[in-house]
């Protein structure tokens, strides 16, 4: 395994693998000199806490690490026998894991701090001593369970660790370069060219493999899309224990949520189906359930706005949503499963696009995915109409621009798997909504197209938007 500890523009390389957060614990470092401390969210098994133990043993002199998951009661009892005596605090904790810390050159790390919530509450005044940095890693669910009885400290900053992206995943297979070409063929909206089948073929492993770290760095060493396959198969167990430990009093409900998301993926129409968990059931009895993937991070949940303008958010029917995997390499570990393990040899008929599947909901997924990890939230548009043809559309996703600059910010976006492409849903949009759209995209398998105004996007550059 490589450990370099070499720099790519201020991104870490961990492992094999670069991850570009390390450029905003760089700034967060720079910028805020102790001023607020750091608290990095996202999913179990995304790599938050390896990522902060490589920023702390690089970039300070010293650092103390105290993982709330594995450590000793007593350590967690310290934060409550001295929350309003910080010398005796360190004096204590420096004693207990042997660590010399410095005034402005160590970092403190509150490993998985939803475990230790009165930890969390002397942030506020760690932060105020200001002697050391501090970060605070752990999964948004319990992270947000755990603080009944505590005073959020409002000198936190949030952050989210996503899957890693396709150019981290580029970067881990070996490639540097790709991305770069990219990102510059979208800037000038031109094709790629000679470069596309390649990077189509890149993109393949990555919907297959996802962008687990521990998913990747098998797939990095063995090449072995089954071993792969075992390492994702111990991340999905993982989260239905956590839905067992942590979604306390409606677990089931939330199991059987993430059960049919393939299920539900598969279907024409991808909106859930609420009748799929129980006859006559309405989102007010489930919503809690949505609502605990979505903190947990398992899932990336979009919902259908009724007008597509600038307020998306104010415009949403909650009771009519999608739900993706937020990984799509364990999507396609929980949709073929039915020998508990995905052969190399069905891996293979992915990969090079030859196996019968509804390539669709991976695609659709993957988009998902891809969008949530830049940045944007997720919104669909559906009208189903029965006495108004003209209004009747599906658009799988709509984004808004980053700065609003006129009435023209919002992109519809239309998911397509295949090489025949329909837009009729597109082209009714435009029709209706014109005033309200920026570049409306299809998001295809071919190269970079344009027509009559729509943009035909290869999936690869869906992070650019």
């Amino acid at each position: 395994m490589c450990k370099s500890t070499q720099y790519f523009t201020s991104i870490w390389v961990i492992g094999c693998m670069k991850r570009k957060i390390y450029q905003e614990l760089l700034r967060w470092k720079q910028e805020e000199q102790g001023r607020c401390a750091l608290l990095i969210d996202g999913a179990r098994r995304v790599g938050k806490s390896y990522i902060v133990r490589e920023f702390a043993n690089n970039e300070y002199r010293s650092s103390l690490i105290i993982d709330f998951s594995v450590t000793r009661a007593e350590v967690k009892q310290l934060f409550a026998e001295y929350a309003g005596d910080i010398d005796m605090l360190f004096l204590n904790l420096t004693g207990i894991y042997n660590v010399t810390l410095h005034h402005r050159e160590s970092l403190v790390v509150f490993d998985e701090v939803q475990e230790c919530p009165m930890a969390r509450q002397a942030i506020k005044h760690l932060v105020a001593d200001g002697r050391y940095d501090y970060i605070e890693t752990g999964s948004l669910v319990s992270i947000n369970r755990n603080v009944k009885h505590i005073v959020i400290p409002s000198e936190e900053r949030r952050i989210t660790l996503h899957p890693m992206d396709f150019e981290e995943f580029l970067w881990a297979v070996g490639n540097e370069t790709l991305m770069d070409a990219i990102r510059t063929n979208f800037n000038h909206l031109k094709p790629m060219g000679l470069l596309h089948r390649k990077a189509m073929e890149l993109l393949r492993q990555y919907l297959i493999v996802g962008g687990m770290p521990q998913a990747v760095q098998t797939f990095v060493d063995t090449k072995s899309f089954e071993r792969t396959d075992r390492a994702k198969r111990d991340i999905l167990a993982l989260y239905k224990a956590d839905i067992s430990k942590y979604a306390t009093g409606f677990e089931m409900y939330v199991t059987d949520i993430f059960d049919q998301i393939p299920s539900q993926l598969q279907r024409h129409e991808r909106r859930f189906k609420l009748s799929s968990v129980a006859n006559g059931i309405r989102m007010r009895n489930l919503q809690s359930s949505f609502f605990w993937l979505g903190e947990a991070m398992t899932v990336n949940i979009a919902y259908n706005t009724t007008e597509p303008n600038i307020g998306l958010g104010m415009n949403t029917e909650h009771s009519s949503l999608k739900c993706y995997l937020a990984d799509t390499g364990l999507l396609v570990s929980m949709a073929f499963n039915e020998k508990n393990i995905v052969s190399d040899e069905l891996y293979r008929k992915l990969l090079l696009d030859k196996l019968e599947v509804n390539a669709g909901m991976l695609m659709e997924n993957l988009v998902a995915q891809m969008l949530r990890a830049a940045g944007h939230k997720l919104y669909f548009y559906s009208n189903s109409s029965r006495s108004e043809a003209s209004s009747r559309m599906e658009i799988d996703f709509l984004i808004s621009k980053p700065s609003i600059t006129s009435r023209h910010n919002i992109s519809p976006i239309e998911v397509k798997s295949g090489k025949r492409i329909t837009i009729s849903s597109l082209n009714k949009m435009i029709a209706k909504y014109g005033n309200y759209l920026s570049t409306p995209f299809v998001v295809h398998p071919a190269d970079l197209e344009k027509r009559n105004g729509i943009v035909c996007l290869p999936v690869y550059m869906v992070p650019l938007l």
